[in-house]
């Protein structure tokens, strides 16, 4: 990559970086990277995928394979704590995990397409809304426009601070834990506070439910049986101290390797609220919200994922242990050769969704190399690259 290529897309970075917009909210971030692709002149821009996604194709001059690199458009709701000249510029929201490194390096790859369309087949590149709520895969893929598209082969990467810079993690199977937030509503009855024996007060249940849930999964080997569960956030009744509470609300996520422990975390941790409620004669309601089916590597996949940073130079390891994060990535892999790999952002990095967290600058020219390598392993190029 071209010092004058690198400053442009570092730039881009920057100023995506200053205006992130929330899962859903993603309309004027589509807008400007369905610009950039149509400037570069892909043979064929889609917007408005499945709320605001965007896909670009590249159209080889022969029959072959779809390979798709898929990136995220979305930001957090978290307020930017760092004095980065190009800090967010919009309160309580921040661009604190990388999407805007991510969807720059499928940008600079639009850039190698636009000098060097594939030999055969196509190429597209999804930009997704809403990954951080786990809706935007599901919601891309059931779109009428993605059907078209769908591609053979998919890939995509995340930073992962804590790994060295520039170093890429690989993993065949298992690759991104499933997880889901839980809501447990339970309704009793409210009461004087100097006569709390005439209410029905949910403090007792939330009070021994906090530990018992949390007891349900402990963590420990990231394999079969791995089961996490984590109280997020509790309310009981109201503000005051005149009224004895009658609702409390607690929130807990779910997470575990695989689907199949997924549901049967699920029914252990649903029937101790039931029954802890019964007994103490409470209504209860559960739901869910932000829910991520695990993500499983393919192993053709990931072989060419190992070989293009072997192409590349890049290091890279092998692991037998999936990211304790979930990705709604694992959707694609459902009717497509899929390949999640990991990017070091730097050993001491501050690590995602933390208020100063920023991505690093120095990976976008290794994103672009890997998932260039990727694509032209699969279905060529048809001309030499000007400034690679």
């Amino acid at each position: 990559m071209s010092p004058e290529t690198l400053a442009r897309l570092t730039a881009l970075r920057h100023d995506l970086h200053r205006f992130p917009e929330l899962s859903g909210q993603e309309n004027n971030t589509a807008a400007r990277v369905a610009g950039l692709l149509t400037d570069l002149g892909a043979d064929e821009v889609l917007t408005g995928i499945g709320g605001h996604g965007v896909a670009a194709v590249f159209d080889g001059a022969a029959p072959g394979p779809t390979v798709a690199i898929r990136c995220e458009l979305d930001g957090l709701p978290i307020q930017e704590l760092g004095d980065l000249p190009y800090s967010s510029q919009i309160p309580g929201k921040g661009h604190l995990c990388g999407h805007d490194g991510h969807m720059v390096m499928v940008l600079g790859v639009a850039d190698h397409l636009a000098q060097a369309p594939p030999q055969k087949g196509r190429v597209v590149l999804i930009f997704q809304p809403a990954e951080e709520t786990g809706q935007g895969a599901v919601s891309y893929i059931a779109d009428p426009q993605f059907a078209p598209i769908a591609p053979d082969f998919v890939f995509s990467l995340h930073n992962l601070p804590g790994l060295a810079l520039g170093e890429v993690l690989l993993c065949e199977g298992p690759a991104n834990c499933a997880s889901r937030g839980m809501r447990v509503m339970l309704g009793g009855k409210t009461s004087h506070a100097a006569e709390p024996q005439d209410g029905i007060s949910p403090a007792g249940a939330l009070a021994s439910l906090m530990p018992e849930l949390a007891d349900l999964g402990t963590g420990g080997a990231l394999n079969a049986d791995f089961a996490l569960t984590t109280v997020t956030h509790a309310r009981l009744g109201e503000p005051t101290f005149g009224v004895a509470p009658g609702a409390a609300e607690l929130w807990v996520t779910l997470r575990t390797v695989s689907d199949t422990r997924m549901k049967c975390l699920i029914a252990e941790a649903e029937d101790l609220v039931t029954q802890t409620a019964e007994a103490q004669g409470l209504a209860v309601k559960i739901t869910y919200e932000d829910v991520f089916e695990a993500c499983t590597n393919n192993a053709q996949a990931v072989a060419a994922v190992a070989e293009a940073c072997v192409t590349e130079g890049v290091p890279c390891t092998f692991t037998n242990e999936p990211q304790k994060f979930s990705e709604d990535f694992g959707q694609f892999g459902k009717s497509a050769a899929a390949a999640m790999f990991w990017l070091g952002a730097g050993q001491a990095h501050p690590q995602l969704h933390n208020p100063d967290y920023d991505f690093p600058d120095a990976l976008i020219p290794v994103g672009v190399d890997v998932f260039s390598a990727v694509i032209r392993s699969l279905v060529g190029r048809a001309l030499s690259l000007r400034d690679h």
